[in-house]
């Protein structure tokens, strides 16, 4: 089975913010600019849905309001794909051409990629393996993670030290490695932003 990541340049600290505030009219657009979005993943998840799964509008509003969420833990999955949501309504989407889809440890094989090349701050793993904000139930999928503002600083150093070293990446890896720089270099510097990126 394939995966791939969903990534977006976000203020990190605001975005997580969302999560519990109460706030009707951000609930309110981002269930219009998602409306066919949701009413797909309705349709998509069905089965579940009459399993007692909330619809992806109740799971959206819940993580809006910090509650209530379902305590079956198949069905947290529906809150992890309304934080994505949030995500995209906040900030752009990062390329992801090298990483939508991929399979088996490619996220691993990068990361050995960036250690060839001196950054080690960062992570493509995390994004794999992290979980939701504080305040979310927990779910595999989608996987989350954040890169933050400082471990995107200091990655972006490292990689710069790496060059000025002559360390290169392998070839097998090098346009992956280089979407990453290409992510770092997005990130304004002392601006609260950062990477937080899905697997799904």
């Amino acid at each position: 089975m394939s995966t791939a990541l969903s990534l977006y340049l976000l203020d990190i600290e605001q975005t997580r913010r969302w999560v519990g505030s109460g706030d009707k009219g951000f609930l309110r657009a981002v269930r219009a600019e998602y409306a066919a979005e949701l009413a797909e993943a309705d349709s998509w998840f069905e089965d579940q849905i009459a399993a007692g799964a909330p619809t992806a509008s109740e799971a959206l509003e819940a993580v809006v309001n910090g509650g209530p969420f379902s305590a079956e833990a198949g069905h947290t999955f529906q809150y992890g794909y309304a934080y994505r949501r949030i995500c995209a309504m906040g900030g752009p989407f990062l390329d992801n051409d090298c990483f939508s889809p991929y399979r088996g440890d490619w996220l691993s094989v990068v990361d050995e990629g960036l250690r060839a090349v001196n950054v080690t701050a960062v992570s493509v793993a995390d994004f794999q393996y992290g979980g939701l904000p504080a305040g979310l139930p927990y779910t595999d999928i989608p996987g989350c993670g954040e890169w933050s503002p400082e471990d995107c600083a200091r990655a972006l150093e490292q990689f710069e030290e790496g060059e000025r070293l002559g360390l290169a990446p392998d070839r097998e890896v090098a346009d992956a490695v280089a979407q990453v720089i290409g992510w770092l270099r997005r990130v304004p510097r002392g601006s609260g932003y950062g990477i937080i990126g899905f697997r799904s």
